[in-house]
């Protein structure tokens, strides 16, 4: 909370250091994307065999690429690409500032009248937070390509009744609800894997435990506040679904 409240303070001030954003920004999203839109293609395609056989036995087939859809936009999308950049970014946050922490690069760097936190927190912070809701985008796209796929190909369902089902069932606050989420699971995995490495100590042994310890505090607060944001959008919303029935 501390670090994070420093973090804010400092982009405040317009301290960011645009060089180490873009290249952080490079490591955050293009070179997860290949892992995120498979883990979410084959997540639809899962996810729609295991729903459409029970929708089309009791003659809601016209509902199956609207359920893959809400499923996907409200929690497996943001969930899973963060769960996904979790444990390629947050470990690699750790991992390097916790070496840099240990091998006194940072002590090197105030030294020189650089604060690490301008220098190594904020353009992470940035990166994350603006690549995680573009990486959650691909995400539901390939998703609802891939329940699409199968359910045309096991279900012989059109694509047109997909399609449909998916426009109905979907709306603009379901859209931006993801987004708000993955904004936030981005910038709890930038701050938690951040503090995690500038708070290293014990050398070698001292970077892997601090690297274990920034996954699993990261996931945990991505669950946690899953919960929270899911209670907070969607009290009293659970009426469009069966009107679409």
């Amino acid at each position: 909370m501390l670090l994070g409240g420093q973090v804010l303070l400092h982009l405040l001030m317009g301290k960011i250091h645009w060089r180490n954003t873009r290249e952080q920004m490079a490591v955050v999203g293009p070179e997860s994307l290949l892992v995120v839109l498979l883990t979410a293609t084959f997540v639809g395609m899962v996810f729609t065999i295991q729903v459409s056989r029970e929708f089309i036995t009791f003659g809601l087939v016209q509902a199956v690429g609207g359920v893959l859809a809400i499923a996907l936009t409200r929690e497996l999308g943001p969930v899973l690409t963060a769960v996904i950049v979790t444990g390629r970014v947050c470990s690699a946050f750790a991992a390097e500032i916790g070496t840099m922490r240990v091998t006194e690069q940072i002590d090197a760097l105030q030294m020189l009248d650089t604060d690490p936190v301008d220098y190594l927190v904020v353009p992470r912070v940035i990166a994350c937070g603006v690549m995680l809701p573009v990486l959650t985008i691909f995400a539901l796209v390939a998703g609802i390509g891939g329940g699409m796929i199968v359910a045309q190909t096991l279900y012989s369902l059109p694509n047109k009744i997909f399609l449909d089902s998916v426009q109905n069932f979907l709306s603009l606050w379901d859209l931006y609800s993801t987004l708000v989420k993955a904004f936030v699971f981005g910038i709890l995995i930038a701050i938690i894997g951040s503090s995690w490495g500038l708070t290293t100590t014990g050398g070698a042994k001292g970077v892997g435990q601090s690297t274990t310890a920034a996954v699993v505090t990261s996931l945990l607060a991505i669950f946690v506040s899953n919960f929270f944001l899911s209670w907070l959008m969607f009290q009293g919303v659970g009426s469009t679904a069966l009107q679409n029935l």
